[in-house]
């Protein structure tokens, strides 16, 4: 108790001084409420200020008028720009926003718009007003600063809604013959080495990782080419790593590998198997030796397989998008991938609420690309 009196002794001394007797005697009350029982005489001990008026002060402050009382007299201060100036919000809307206005000889249609080019060009106009200015008046105006959004999907077929519709009628049978059910693709190519990952992890403060300052493309560079398979039935995924190319004979080994060391003793009375994956890509419908290569995965295994292809520009819906790989990305954010044992102990580490394991594996086959 006696420490924290001599705390508030020594805030209260290098403030008091500056306030008006108003503003001191709010503050004293406003103390001693915070004390509790004892705190008018101890902090009428501290400040010098008697009881009675620190009552009056805590009168004040559980009264029911909550309207800031200022300095200024109403009005009082300096105007704002726009207050000396009301054509200066329109003049400053006509340049921001050439698309609207119709003006393709704007001179912001081509450049930044930062609140400092916007001042500079009302400065051109004759309106002598900084860039805080400027971000004020936008602020007045709701402007906020706006990323891009990816809403725009272009042209529908107008049988989309229907190849989904399909594809999902074709996916439940499969699940209710209980049958397997996978979704693959690649994930995105990593760089191994001590190079910088998006994300951020939490860290003693000041003590950030120390990564590389460049990741310039260079052959000599060992990459990592994740090609993922996720079981849509039992929540399962399974990531193979190459070190060479994503062509369609890695995609389909990998689909073997999950098959041998997976799906068999998942699936064991199974003759059939269902893969949704993206139109294009090592594993496209166009491409000749995917289909080759799924032959002699089928022949061998003795295994019907049947391929659903999601449409062009619809990848997001492929489910171990956002099932598997998304993830993925969440548990290595803000590690640096040194090594493929390390791509490969977080992968296997990731884990959901909703019972995802991942399994992950490296694979040191040299593949041709195609």
């Amino acid at each position: 108790m006696k420490g924290s009196i001599a705390q508030l002794r020594k805030k209260l001394s290098g403030i008091l001084f500056l306030l008006n007797e108003r503003q001191r005697r709010l503050l004293i009350a406003s103390e001693a409420l915070a004390l509790g029982y004892g705190g008018i005489k101890t902090l009428s001990e501290i400040t010098g200020i008697s009881c009675p008026t620190i009552r009056r002060g805590i009168k004040e402050l559980k009264a029911n008028n909550k309207k800031f009382k200022g300095i200024r007299v109403n009005g009082g201060g300096r105007k704002k720009a726009t207050d000396n100036d009301p054509d200066l919000e329109k003049i400053l809307e006509e340049i921001i926003e050439p698309d609207t206005r119709g003006d393709p000889e704007s001179p912001l249609r081509w450049t930044c718009k930062s609140v400092r080019n916007i001042a500079d060009l009302l400065k051109e106009e004759g309106y002598n007003v900084s860039h805080q200015t400027v971000a004020s008046i936008l602020h007045d105006l709701e402007y906020s600063l706006q990323g891009n959004r990816k809403t725009k999907e272009g042209k529908s077929h107008p049988d989309r809604d229907a190849q989904f519709k399909y594809i999902n009628k074709i996916v439940k049978n499969f699940l209710a013959k209980k049958a397997p059910v996978i979704s693959v693709d690649t994930k995105k190519k990593e760089l191994i080495g001590n190079y910088k990952n998006a994300g951020k992890e939490w860290k003693i403060k000041g003590r950030p990782e120390e990564v590389n300052g460049h990741d310039f493309p260079d052959p000599k560079i060992p990459k990592a080419v994740p090609y993922g398979v996720y079981d849509i039935g039992s929540n399962t995924g399974w990531v193979n790593i190459g070190v060479t190319a994503d062509t369609a004979e890695f995609a389909v080994n990998s689909i073997k590998y999950w098959w041998e060391k997976f799906g068999k003793k998942k699936y064991p009375r199974s003759n059939t198997l269902l893969i949704c994956a993206d139109a294009g890509g090592s594993n496209g419908y166009r491409s000749r030796l995917w289909k080759k290569e799924l032959q002699k995965f089928s022949d061998c295994e003795k295994i019907k397989v049947s391929v659903c292809h999601f449409p062009p520009g619809t990848s997001k819906w492929n489910k171990i998008e956002h099932r598997l790989f998304s993830f993925i990305s969440i548990n290595w954010r803000g590690k640096p991938l040194l090594t493929y044992q390390t791509i490969i102990n977080l992968i296997s580490s990731t884990k959901t609420k909703t019972g995802l394991k991942v399994n992950a594996r490296l694979d040191k086959k040299i593949y041709k690309k195609e």
